[in-house]
């Protein structure tokens, strides 16, 4: 049950009735975050004006896709988003078993070096951020230049705090990450 008001289908703006309406039928989390924010949806349509180009770099973003979308399901899992972590974002470049299962061992050796690094990086965000190091960021800056490094990190907080969001306000399917 959501923490905030759900606003019947029929009486959502535009932009929210169709991500509703296109919604997979089983899938009651995209069509109930619809209806969630429908007392502010310019916020919902500018934010993913802003996420999914950068998610997939349309027209911007310097991490490749592949590597956003390893670490989007890694921080799902570790958020406990069962919803999040069922979404194929990039199914041309994760395959099914990486994204359900490899994800989850970030120090898997079918992973680059940099896609390792991203995942610890993710991993270090999700689950104890005070503790990053010097030598963290030393070891990150072997693979990632400055601009590539801001990028990574602007991604992955927002793939923290908006699955965080979304399971607070009972948005969203969750699940024991343990």
């Amino acid at each position: 049950m959501s923490r905030i008001p759900l606003t019947e289908a029929t009486d959502l703006p535009p932009f929210l009735r169709q991500m509703h309406d296109d919604a997979r039928p089983e899938d009651w989390s995209t069509q109930h975050c619809a209806r969630g924010f429908a007392s502010h949806p310019d916020l919902l349509e500018r934010y993913l004006a802003f996420y999914y180009p950068y998610h997939s770099n349309v027209g911007c973003g310097l991490i490749e896709p592949r590597l956003k979308e390893l670490v989007r399901l890694r921080i799902a899992t570790l958020n406990g988003c069962v919803t999040c972590k069922s979404a194929r974002l990039d199914p041309d470049h994760v395959t099914e078993h990486e994204a359900a299962h490899s994800v989850d061992a970030p120090d898997n050796e079918t992973f680059s070096p940099r896609e390792r690094a991203a995942l610890a990086l993710a991993e270090q965000m999700a689950l104890d951020h005070h503790a990053f190091s010097d030598d963290a960021m030393r070891d990150l800056r072997a693979h990632f230049s400055e601009a590539e490094l801001l990028e990574l990190m602007m991604m992955t907080g927002q793939y923290i705090g908006f699955g965080r969001m979304l399971a607070m306000l009972q948005l969203e399917t969750t699940s024991c990450p343990i």
